[in-house]
């Protein structure tokens, strides 16, 4: 019997606990400061414990480290690098869904030291978008072909039928972590140029993006892509672009929500009495003009516009008193979405993965690949989102314990070993990218106009 220490249980742990329970060789043992969510999840299975934990007990957590086989986090991103530090000491695997933060990359020689596998971003965006991006590439790059434009966007929204909110959103994964996201810089490459977008400026670079089959979003960039480039082994691509899908309207809220300083993190006292309009109004000028058009003026919006709407929507222009007395204006905003846009029993969300690969091959021919990724909640049952994030890291796990995954040190999912096994295994699950292939042949003529233009 293998024991696996699993750090959380929150809104995605669902599908990965019963996956590893179904492997009859593994004890389950459920760490969390939610231990009635955490009992709820494992039921009354033999083979899975709960305990109470809190991480940034270092001594506690190292205990529960020690006594197992691997480790897989579903912390907060900002838990991991510690409890990563922890895996080394005592020399286990780690498993998680989290972007490597630069405190984790820095931990990479002593892993290797180790004889540690650190392996991150095996979620959905990341994970998912990394294995089947690599895979194709690996493809492409057999056949001759040469990837000149790369472009990969992914998003989690409710179903069309659950789609009751104005903001056309509800939460499946950490609501916290879902705002954070929003202040993130980011980078790409535009036909060789590189475009760095500000955190503030994230929302205003967004534009419409057409799903095959599944209609028009918006989508806006998602982090640094350029440092996927060695990763994926893209040297020389002339475009490389990943980004955040949403139901149109969201970047045009959000971005009002950041101006009016609702994306600020640090923590401060809040009067008792406080309202959501007085977090709101902070930054507009004293006028005894009316609320909404004291607030169009300042977000660049008719008081009529479906931004103020949403804004009205969500209370946030209310006299209702606060329940916060410190906290963030971010928290603040977040804790009072929370409140009204979480998944009710029974309603379904949709997550969606479009890669695009522009490829030309030695023939001169060239070729569009589509591949996209449609995965709809189950009702009553599993989101796709805890589907998608949580499965990857289930199988990787399994894969890890049978000595199937060689690589040490701090890793993300792009190499054939790990990649090959999860994506198959994911199939089976019914989680797969389906490819479009639109090829087009170059002329003697558009040999020539290149030509020229050079």
């Amino acid at each position: 019997m293998k024991n696996v220490l699993i750090l959380g249980a929150g809104l995605v742990a669902r599908p990965l606990l019963r996956h590893l329970l179904t492997q009859f060789d593994l004890q389950l043992v459920v760490a969390t400061m939610d231990v009635p969510r955490a009992r709820g999840l494992l039921g009354q299975h033999p083979r899975g414990v709960v305990v109470e934990l809190d991480v940034t007990d270092a001594e506690a957590t190292g205990r529960l480290v020690a006594a197992c086989d691997i480790v897989v986090s579903l912390l907060p991103a900002p838990f991991n690098p510690s409890i990563a530090r922890l895996c080394i000491d005592h020399r286990k695997h780690l498993v998680n869904t989290s972007y490597v933060a630069p405190a984790m990359a820095a931990l990479d020689e002593q892993a290797q030291q180790a004889d540690v596998l650190l392996l991150n971003e095996i979620g959905l965006d990341p994970g998912i978008d990394h294995m089947s991006a690599v895979q194709i590439i690996d493809h492409i790059r057999g056949l001759g072909g040469t990837v000149t434009h790369f472009s990969s966007c992914c998003g989690g929204f409710p179903a069309q039928d659950a789609n009751t909110n104005p903001w056309g959103y509800k939460f499946s994964w950490s609501p916290r972590a879902v705002m954070i996201a929003g202040r993130n810089p980011a980078r790409f490459l535009r036909e060789g140029a590189v475009v760095e977008v500000p955190g503030p400026q994230l929302f205003a670079q967004s534009w419409p993006y057409e799903v095959d089959g599944q209609g028009v979003f918006e989508i806006y960039p998602n982090r640094d892509a350029l440092q996927y480039i060695p990763h994926y082994d893209l040297e020389g691509v002339c475009g490389m672009f990943r980004g955040t899908l949403r139901y149109p309207g969201w970047c045009a809220t959000m971005k009002a929500a950041a101006d009016l300083g609702l994306f600020e993190i640090e923590e401060r006292d809040w009067p008792r009495g406080t309202t959501y309009r007085d977090v709101l109004c902070r930054g507009l000028a004293p006028s005894n003009a009316p609320l909404v058009e004291r607030l169009g003026a300042f977000i660049g919006a008719s008081p009529d516009s479906e931004v103020i709407a949403r804004l009205e929507w969500a209370g946030l222009l209310s006299d209702r008193h606060i329940p916060e007395r410190r906290a963030s204006a971010l928290d603040v905003f977040c804790n009072r979405l929370m409140r009204l846009m979480m998944y009710q029993p029974g309603e379904r969300d949709t997550v969606i993965l479009k890669h695009v690969f522009t490829v030309t091959y030695p023939d001169n021919s060239r070729e569009e690949i589509r591949s996209i990724l449609v995965e709809t909640g189950q009702p009553w049952g599993d989101t796709a989102m805890a589907r998608t994030v949580s499965l990857p890291a289930a199988i990787a796990t399994r894969l890890i314990l049978d000595g199937g995954i060689s690589k040490r040190g701090v890793q993300i999912p792009i190499w054939r070993e790990i990649y090959e096994p999860v994506l198959a295994e994911l199939a089976e699950q019914g989680i797969r990218l389906v490819e479009r292939h639109i090829k087009s042949f170059r002329s003697p003529l558009d040999a020539h106009e290149d030509a020229g233009r050079a």
